[in-house]
């Protein structure tokens, strides 16, 4: 189903749908907010509202869940390793393993900042913190995210150098990107790639614009924030310098 267009008359206010501003508010997941709204359990400005695609002036709206309002929440931030086959999302309709599989025991609703596929491996960061997820999902913060690579076979330095120089994709021209050469053997390279720019599957892509395949895709490091000695499967809370290092 499409979501209803923004409403005209409402430019310039921050607006999102009931069911983002409740999933956003750390109380659940968006699928359990439609739910929700549909059983009745939210009212906007003293009326229940059952369309979970209502726009929502962040500024001038009050909402309430269970005819309690939708307060202020601990922020809580997640590094989470995330092993290949498991899905970024809240459920899945076929049944395979989620990320949510592996956070049982936060103890509160957070979500993903930004994606990993389901082929790769590595550093997710997870939050109720919408602000901070904005921050560094947004295209103009240019926040670097650190990849190592396997590639299915050796390449050469001028392949690399059209790495760093930038590659053209379906979408356009990628921007420069850090390029290390971490090792190679007689049938593959493995390197270590930074980029500043967050489009769909970019990496994967931007190997098999060479000609190549990526064989191992692995996320280690968001900005200052690397994933260290964390074993794969695991999470553990952001420190508070890393938290800061965001703001």
């Amino acid at each position: 189903m499409r979501k209803p267009s923004r409403p005209a008359a409402l430019a310039g206010a921050r607006l999102k749908t009931l069911e983002r501003v409740l999933s956003k508010a750390g109380i659940g997941s968006r699928t359990e907010a439609r739910g929700w709204i549909g059983d009745g359990r939210v009212k906007v400005n003293g009326k229940v509202v059952r369309d979970p695609d209502s726009w929502i002036d962040m500024d001038r709206d009050r909402v309430r869940f269970d005819d309690a309002p939708l307060g202020a929440r601990e922020h809580v931030y997640v590094l989470l390793y995330k092993p290949t086959g498991y899905l970024t999302t809240y459920k899945d309709p076929e049944g395979r393993p989620t990320v949510y599989d592996l956070l049982a025991d936060v103890g509160t609703f957070v979500s993903p900042v930004g994606r990993l596929d389901l082929d790769t491996s590595g550093l997710l960061l997870l939050t109720n913190d919408n602000q901070l997820a904005e921050r560094v999902t947004n295209p103009t913060s240019h926040v670097p995210k650190t990849y190592l690579v396997k590639a299915s076979m050796p390449l050469t330095d001028a392949q690399l150098d059209q790495l760093r120089d930038g590659i053209e994709l379906s979408d356009g021209p990628t921007r420069p990107a850090d390029v290390k050469r971490v090792r190679d053997s007689a049938k593959y390279t493995h390197f270590e790639i930074t980029l500043t720019e967050g489009r769909n599957r970019q990496v994967r892509r931007m190997v098999e614009a060479l000609g190549a395949r990526g064989l191992k895709l692995v996320r280690v490091r968001i900005a200052g924030i690397s994933i260290g000695a964390l074993p794969i499967g695991t999470w553990r809370p952001l420190t508070r310098a890393e938290i800061a290092s965001f703001r």
